[in-house]
């Protein structure tokens, strides 16, 4: 009975969400410090059926004439403050009652039955039912002191409409703000530009723009979301009345999975690389675990180099990047340059959206975060070896602990105290790996200058040197059964983990699948495919390339040989961390499939988040009624097309689809939809030297594969370690998402077979049967008919 009555001051972060959204947020502004004016919360409890309860009504009466006290006259505003209000995703802005200006004891009691009856009407209801909102609203009832407005008005702090944050927008009225949001007065626009607010509007406000940018600033920081304040001005001071997120710039909803973090924001989204390493739609587990490894590995505030999810595909926000860079530097372009280094080129026209960040909020956010990954880098960087050696055991005894474990509480244990951190550990060694590749990049744009593009390319296609590549294992592997050099046995114990599906814990690996290198090994057969043939061509070509650099460039071998034996070390490490990341990670899907076991939720586990399934281990509440809405968006999303591989401001895949011109190379919000090039030319990176003719065979799917006849040339969305088995047949490859460093391009190269990846829009140019010439050397393919 204590907690049917509140003063903000006195609401609890416990309390906070009984006190709906806009009393919750009143009461945290309050206790911070924010210019907010007195107040207090009736909570649902203080309800019995329609009546407050009386020893909540004496407590009203108490706040009420605490704050009286102090302000002689007060005036009262009494606003709903429902539990849905103000969320995120729905503000229900002027849906409930608001009633102004009350002053006497019986009219503020009648006045908090009138906010506290307008759940029931008819408006709230429809505008639950749109919103997909239960319609039964839960509300609780703020009463704050009226401020005497001389000039009330709204804050964004960033665009509502394209999500740019390079401005934070707004308007005012004279008066009571009520007249802005009816619409009732005509209002004065301002602005305030980041990253130090500079005031751009009427000469009235002047003089308080700064204190109200420095509030709308420090509030978004901490809500971790762009704001819409309301505020006002009374008598030379500055009040801040109310802030909810600005809805129209949410992400989504995690409870149902509707996520498209497109909308939060303008940004730059590629899928260059990610795309490559997860091609599938990622379940709610997937992408709880790899953003919080995403989390854990970064330093760049807001950047998601591994989780950015636009309806489950996943996606780097470069643009939060760069604009880290060019906060540092001064200016994008080397931040330009680094990031078309490992992501690609821009697309022509289209401009990146900067975050206007400061350039001390940046050193401050990213100090942590850099001493943190260079003490990781130290760490794993000395124990690398000796990790990748051990993880094979290390997986194959924890998956038959697994396997053993009878009690939530044991499977909890594990995950705590041995899973949890071996797969940060991995994923650590994942990182730091990555960093190794830059070796070949660095050195493929020197060798580049020197002796072209299709030599240079030549020259780094034997990275696997006298050892072996961990990626050219699922292929080389099936070579060495039919050759009796490797067991069935042995061959899945150290490959099995890697398919075109690793990175999705909801889908088997070939592991599982009894029948699946049985069927690798009859079509390799059957086609006669020798793997060392392949290899042997590749190496042929690469010694021709050699000796023609030794004849150029005399004085320069030594230094290539250096250079090379640090690029073909650092990619076999990184080809080598990526496979044991990968083996430690598919460890997770026996531990959920076990939680799934345990708590009698079988493969609905891979519908909840990670913190989610922590929890139901430890028998706490669980929102399992939202499983059927998130399992149908996950298919809803999986009904898709592959998305655009960049992608400028807000996207709506939905909308997408149905344009007949709809491009797969790029998409920008900010401009007029270009139609693309009916050119009889594609152009992406050079993947692999090599000139081929050939027939187009397009596969969404390595599961199609039987439909790529030898001779053929393969044309995918994108391909990964899963699809390898296949390139033997492939007379040369072409993709959609890709580039120079992608792991298909460097299988490609090591294997001889020309390729040219990250086209962005080849299968939709393309469709089978079509005759093309690859040239992998000059990244080009020539459509012949």
């Amino acid at each position: 009975m204590m907690n049917m009555v509140k003063s903000f001051k006195e609401l609890t972060p416990e309390l906070q969400a009984s006190a709906g959204g806009k009393g919750g947020m009143l009461a945290r502004m309050f206790q911070r410090g924010y210019p907010v004016p007195e107040g207090f919360v009736v909570l649902p409890s203080a309800f019995q059926g329609e009546k407050l309860n009386k020893e909540a009504w004496n407590k009203i009466l108490i706040f009420l004439n605490t704050i009286r006290k102090n302000n002689e006259g007060a005036l009262f505003a009494v606003r709903s403050s429902a539990l849905s209000e103000d969320s995120a995703q729905a503000s229900f802005a002027g849906e409930f009652e608001t009633v102004l200006n009350v002053k006497t004891d019986e009219k503020i009691q009648e006045a908090i039955y009138t906010v506290f009856k307008s759940r029931q009407s008819e408006r709230v209801k429809v505008y639950s039912s749109i919103q997909g909102i239960d319609q039964a609203h839960q509300i609780a009832v703020v009463v704050q002191l009226m401020v005497s407005s001389e000039i009330s008005g709204v804050l964004f702090t960033a665009d509502p409409i394209t999500g740019s944050f390079a401005n934070m927008i707004g308007n005012y009225v004279h008066g009571l703000g009520e007249q802005l949001v009816s619409g009732e007065a005509n209002a004065y626009d301002f602005k305030l530009s980041r990253p130090k607010g500079k005031y751009d509007g009427p000469d009235e406000l002047e003089k308080y723009a700064d204190n109200l940018y420095q509030y709308a600033a420090k509030l978004e920081k901490e809500q971790g979301s762009p704001q819409d304040i309301e505020w006002a001005m009374s008598k030379g001071e500055l009040y801040l009345l109310q802030a909810r997120p600005i809805t129209t710039l949410t992400s989504g909803n995690l409870d149902t999975y509707e996520i498209n973090e497109s909308f939060a924001g303008d940004a730059l989204w590629v899928n260059t690389n990610v795309g490559e390493a997860i091609p599938d739609v990622v379940s709610p587990l997937t992408w709880s675990l790899v953003r919080a490894l995403d989390i854990e590995s970064g330093f760049v505030p807001g950047y998601y180099l591994w989780s950015g999810n636009i309806c489950g595909r996943i996606y780097s926000n470069i643009s939060q990047r760069l604009s880290a860079i060019t906060a540092l530097y001064g200016n994008a372009k080397i931040g330009l340059k680094i990031l078309g280094e490992v992501f690609g080129q821009i697309p022509e026209g289209l401009t990146i959206p900067v975050y206007p960040f400061s350039k001390m909020d940046v050193i401050k956010a990213m100090v942590p975060g850099i001493r943190n990954y260079l003490k990781k880098l130290r760490e794993i960087s000395k124990g690398m070896s000796q990790h990748i050696h051990e993880t094979p055991d290390w997986c194959r005894r924890t998956t038959e602990a697994i396997r053993g474990i009878n009690t939530k509480q044991e499977l909890l244990n594990l995950w705590k105290q041995e899973l949890e951190p071996y797969n940060t550990k991995a994923w650590w060694g994942l990182i730091v790996s990555g960093s190794k590749a830059v070796l070949a990049l660095t050195l493929g744009k020197k060798l580049t200058k020197l002796v072209g593009t299709e030599d240079a390319n030549t020259l780094l296609s034997n990275l696997r040197g006298d050892s072996e590549l961990a990626s050219l294992g699922p292929v080389e592997g099936i070579s060495k059964i039919l050759k009796g050099k490797m067991s069935r046995e042995e061959y899945l114990k150290e490959n099995g983990h890697r398919g075109p599906h690793e990175f999705e814990l909801s889908i088997p690996d070939p592991s599982e699948d009894v029948n699946w290198l049985e069927r690798q090994i009859k079509e390799f057969k059957e086609l006669n495919t020798n793997v060392d043939e392949l290899l042997q061509k590749q190496h042929t070509q690469y010694e021709a390339a050699w000796k023609r650099f030794e004849e150029r460039f005399p004085n320069r071998v030594k230094w290539l040989e250096k250079q090379i034996a640090k690029a073909s070390a650092g990619a076999r490490i990184r080809e080598a961390a990526r496979s044991e990341f990968v083996r430690v990670f598919r460890v997770i899907r026996a531990f959920a499939l076990k939680a799934g076991e345990l708590t009698g939720m079988g493969e609905d586990v891979f519908f909840l988040y990670m913190n989610e399934l922590v929890d139901l281990l430890s028998d706490k509440d669980v929102k399992l009624k939202y499983i059927p809405a998130r399992k149908e968006n996950y298919e809803k999303y999986k009904t898709l097309p592959p998305l655009p591989s960049v992608i400028r401001g807000r996207f709506n895949p939905y909308e997408w689809v149905k344009d007949d011109h709809r491009r797969m190379d790029f998409y920008d919000s900010t401009r007029p939809i270009a139609i693309a090039s009916d050119s009889e030319m594609l152009k992406g990176f050079a993947g692999a030297a090599g000139k081929v003719k050939g027939t187009v065979r397009i596969l969404t799917t390595p599961e199609e594969g039987e439909k790529l006849q030898l001779g053929e040339i393969l044309v995918a969305t994108t391909t990964n370690v899963g699809w390898t088995p296949l390139f033997p047949k492939a007379a040369a490859i072409i993709t959609d998402v890709g580039a120079p460093l992608s792991h298909a391009a460097i299988v490609a190269r090591e294997l001889g077979i020309p390729a040219v990846v990250g086209c962005g829009n080849a299968t939709l140019r393309l469709k089978t049967g079509d005759r093309v010439l690859v040239d992998g050397g000059q990244g080009i393919v020539h459509i012949l008919e």
